[in-house]
């Protein structure tokens, strides 16, 4: 991959393309596309082949994907597993069909089984049950890397595919309905320390940049109150504000910043080229417990924090093994609580 290379970035807009699109500028990458999801519908074959068969690009990496948190992935198992399958299949056939010369597509450590042994090897996959509430989407990524490992056994396509744990970072998704749970803590959290503090001004601001439910700043302060509450976020007779989260906050997450992942996928464009998928991570957890308290102290967040339903804790730790990407001299960079006040200063940042 040199300079002067066509690249195909899929999903170019998202929080995970956007992070390798300003990479690639960053190491002097010049002739990079993208098309945003209303210029090209990725589920559609035709559209799909048409673009590859215009564009020619030479290196592609497969960002692009339907993702939500446990409770979208609940509600729309169909929506996700369908959605994923056509956009995987439909891009690693077209650049197979345009003999590109790599392909990097981007998985998810829900692959793995829910109860396998900590940290998770890559050779674990396939060796249990999934997680049930998000098993749509982790079927579909599961099909994705299959894709990619029976386009080289068959064809000998240089398709490669990177597995990282929870991602996090600029470009965030905000949306307390389908956002994941370090962004969507995150806004609780603003939005907790804003209604205790009385601050409607700035609650209206967040809600004129991201409404939740149709509502936006133009509402009645009950009415906004009335809102927050869907969302666990009450005011109790101390004058203190109370915000109970998702879970018990005891299962264990490792978090990646997306920074890290655009270099990860980067460097394994350039140095790796094997039919076994890799993990890239941080090789460190976290109790979401502990991640909710970092935030916290963050923001300046200064009443109570309550837990919720058990049975949303999904797998109670997830951890991946990184000793195959290790081995290969890359190691990741952002350490969690940098990550963390990077992610709350571009969250302020939006609202303006």
């Amino acid at each position: 991959m040199n300079k002067n290379s066509k690249i195909y970035v899929a999903g170019h807009t998202g929080m995970v393309g956007s992070a390798i699109v300003r990479k690639l500028i960053s190491e002097g990458y010049k002739n990079i596309i993208g098309k945003s999801s209303s210029e090209l519908d990725l589920r559609n074959q035709f559209a799909v082949k048409s673009f590859f068969d215009r564009e020619r690009p030479e290196y592609v990496f497969l960002a692009a994907a339907k993702v939500g948190g446990i409770s979208t992935n609940c509600t729309h198992p169909a929506e996700f597993i369908y959605n994923n399958l056509m956009i995987e299949s439909n891009v690693i056939h077209a650049s197979f069909k345009n003999q590109i010369k790599k392909l990097l597509f981007l998985g998810s450590s829900c692959i793995y089984p829910k109860n396998c042994s900590q940290p998770i090897k890559e050779e674990y996959l396939l060796t249990g049950p999934l997680e049930p509430s998000i098993e749509a989407y982790a079927l579909a990524k599961i099909s994705g890397l299959k894709l990619c490992q029976y386009y080289r056994k068959q064809y000998g396509c240089d398709f490669i595919s990177a597995i990282p744990p929870n991602l996090y970072g600029s470009g965030d998704n905000f949306d307390l309905e389908t956002s994941h749970v370090f962004s969507g803590i995150m806004r609780k959290m603003h939005l907790a320390k804003c209604f205790e503090n009385s601050d409607f001004g700035s609650i209206r601001k967040d809600l004129d940049k991201r409404p939740l439910k149709n509502i936006d700043g133009e509402f009645s302060n009950q009415e906004i109150i009335d809102l927050l509450e869907t969302f666990g976020i009450v005011k109790i007779p101390s004058g203190k504000c109370q915000l109970t989260l998702l879970g018990s906050g005891t299962p264990k997450r490792e978090f990646l910043h997306v920074e890290d992942l655009a270099n990860a996928v980067y460097f394994l464009m350039k140095k790796y080229s094997k039919n076994e998928h890799i993990n890239i991570g941080t090789g460190e957890d976290i109790t979401i417990n502990n991640l909710a308290n970092l935030i916290k102290g963050e923001i300046g967040f200064l009443g109570i924090i309550n837990w919720g339903d058990s049975r949303l804790d999904g797998a109670m730790q997830k951890l991946l093994c990184v000793d195959s990407v290790h081995n290969l001299n890359w190691r990741h960079t952002y350490p969690i609580i940098e990550g963390i006040k990077g992610l709350y200063k571009f969250y302020k940042k939006e609202q303006v």
